[in-house]
């Protein structure tokens, strides 16, 4: 039940940028595609003509004995095959010949590049296996369809691919470290076009334990910290995706995906229907879909059979659909009553806080407006915040939820912008445990006179 549910999330990453708005094969944006998970075949990477070969992922698993020989790991590997389609006018003689559009009946097709699911149950793997190391072939045929229309054809072309999955694991205390990799094994290509008709596209892992669990490695419990840093990503990175546990912090299912994500990551209930664009808001999209002139949406339905469900969808939807999408509001802790209408302002009124005075203590130091503190990242960061890992900081003011949360806004030290972002009040906000204290601190104000 669970790899269903992580299924629903993984079709996502299967799909990103598959096709995006406007949803059609002229709009510069879909010039473009295929730009998340892509195996190209050896050399491409090289040549400059496609993506590096492989991926490789490596995760935790707790098991209740590191030796038990019934813990298992059911790996399965999907991916999109591209699928040409070419639509082709008959000629006089009853020959065929290639054109950019084909105007069958009532219905336009344009020539393009679908793609095809795929997925390969690769099976599942002892503990004791997996120490020994595995490894397994992965084999997709080819092939062609004709598809008949009067006045002319759609053929669409499939090629062959090939690839190999690797695993290993190995001990880091009471844990396991699985490594799983995949390569792309086709003839190699120096060829765009080779490339990409032989690449393996949005390329991810579902990985499934029996008689153990998956520990998260980018908000690890505190017994797996060490281990979790030693883990390392390639062009992949794992996210628990199944049955959370009682702590979220271990799962049955890990999804490895080429794309950032948080830990059980999930499609909005909201959601009618996929978009090819998780980085964007549903309804935002179905307005703007609904915006587009009868020839934009005839456009879009030649292009892609995908792309005409989208429009037929979003032209269907009932206004208490639309409604759905413009979102709902959830409470984070369901344990705590919600505060709702007068009772949420005359709380917050109530509320007797000044950020720009209060302070908090971290590691036994007390940290106010002016603090200097090194950045440390974790699962309550958004993902462009990685990327501020160990940067110095100063503390700009420090606050206080309702719900009693500390949030501490911070501007970087060697930030160029930091008197606009100051002056702007556009702060960095992060959790007080994902600050370190650093020496010299003191009041900003106190600071800028002694500088002036």
């Amino acid at each position: 039940m669970t790899l269903s549910l992580a299924r629903l999330a993984a079709d996502a990453v299967l799909y990103e940028g598959y096709l995006l708005y406007p949803y059609r094969s002229t709009a510069a944006k879909n010039q473009v595609r295929w730009q998340f998970g892509v195996l190209s075949p050896p050399g491409a990477a090289v040549a400059g003509v496609g993506e590096e070969a492989d991926l490789a992922v490596q995760c935790l698993l707790r098991t209740d004995d590191a030796g038990d020989p019934a813990a298992t790991v059911a790996v399965h590997l999907r991916f999109l095959q591209l699928q040409r389609r070419s639509a082709e006018r008959e000629r006089a003689d009853g020959s065929y010949e290639t054109v950019g559009e084909l105007r069958a009946g009532g219905a336009v097709w344009t020539s393009w590049d679908e793609a095809v699911e795929v997925e390969r149950d690769l099976g599942t793997f002892g503990v004791s296996e997996l120490r020994r190391g595995a490894e397994v072939t992965v084999r997709v045929p080819g092939g062609e369809e004709v598809e008949h229309l009067p006045g002319g054809r759609l053929v669409r072309r499939r090629w062959p691919l090939r690839g190999v999955v690797s695993l290993t694991a190995e001990d880091d205390g009471a844990l396991l470290r699985l490594r799983v990799s995949a390569a792309n094994t086709g003839d190699p290509a120096t060829a765009k076009d080779a490339a990409l008709r032989s690449s393996l596209i949005g390329a991810h892992l579902l990985l499934e334990a029996g008689r153990s669990r998956f520990v998260s490695v980018i908000d690890p419990p505190a017994e797996a910290r060490d281990a979790a840093a030693h883990c390392t990503q390639h062009r992949c990175w794992p996210v628990l995706a199944g049955d959370g546990g009682p702590d979220g912090q271990t799962s049955d299912v890990v999804l490895a995906a080429p794309i950032i994500l948080y830990d059980h990551p999930a499609v909005a209930p909201e959601s009618a229907g996929a978009m090819f664009d998780s980085t964007e808001i549903d309804e935002i999209l179905t307005l703007r879909v609904m915006t587009l002139t009868e020839e934009e949406k005839a456009q879009a339905r030649a292009t892609d059979a995908q792309a005409a469900a989208i429009i037929d969808r979003c032209e269907q939807m009932s206004p208490q659909e639309l409604q759905r999408l413009h979102g709902i509001l959830r409470e984070p802790h369901p344990a705590a009553p919600a505060l709702t209408g007068d009772e949420w302002w005359a709380a917050e009124a109530a509320a007797e806080v000044s950020p720009e005075t209060d302070s908090v203590r971290i590691a036994g130091i007390r940290v106010v407006r002016g603090s200097l503190v090194r950045l440390h990242p974790s699962r309550r960061a958004d993902a462009q915040d990685m990327f501020l890992a160990g940067l110095e900081a100063y503390v700009s003011a420090v606050h206080v939820d309702l719900d009693g949360q500390t949030h501490v806004a911070v501007t970087l030290v060697d930030d160029p912008a930091a008197d606009l972002h100051e002056w702007y009040g556009r702060h960095l906000y992060f959790a007080p445990d994902e600050l370190e204290p650093l020496a010299g601190t003191g009041d900003i104000d106190q600071r800028e006179e002694s500088l002036s």
